[in-house]
């Protein structure tokens, strides 16, 4: 079975830093591309961060130069690291795995931004 654990999660002031972590059981680790989504209340979920099989990475605007995402497939994780933290960087973040039609969701955890 399939699963997808993150942790990291919590409450930093503004300007502060957190590092996420998501540990997969997933046989054959290093062929999927990871990812992390964020969801606000009220909003749509957005992609975070991703890095392929490959090692590629791509940001949106929103987060470029302030997050930074990387993983290790010898330890079956992914990891995203955020800096510079906002406000509107509040929401559930979750872990996703995806190879071809196949894609798995983490539970979730909350980032709350706040003074």
């Amino acid at each position: 079975q399939v699963q997808l654990v993150e942790s990291g999660g919590g409450l930093v002031q503004p300007g502060g830093s957190l590092s996420l972590s998501c540990a997969a059981s997933i046989r054959l680790f290093s062929i999927y591309d990871m990812g992390w989504y964020r969801q606000a209340p009220g909003k749509q979920r957005e992609l975070v961060a991703r890095i392929n099989s490959g090692g590629s990475k791509n940001y949106p605007d929103s987060v470029k130069g302030r997050f930074t995402i990387s993983r290790d497939n010898a330890k079956n994780t992914v990891y995203l690291q955020m800096n510079s933290l906002k406000p509107e960087d509040t929401a559930v973040y979750y872990c996703n795995a995806g190879v071809k039609y196949v894609n798995y969701w983490g539970q979730g955890t909350q980032v709350t931004v706040s003074s």
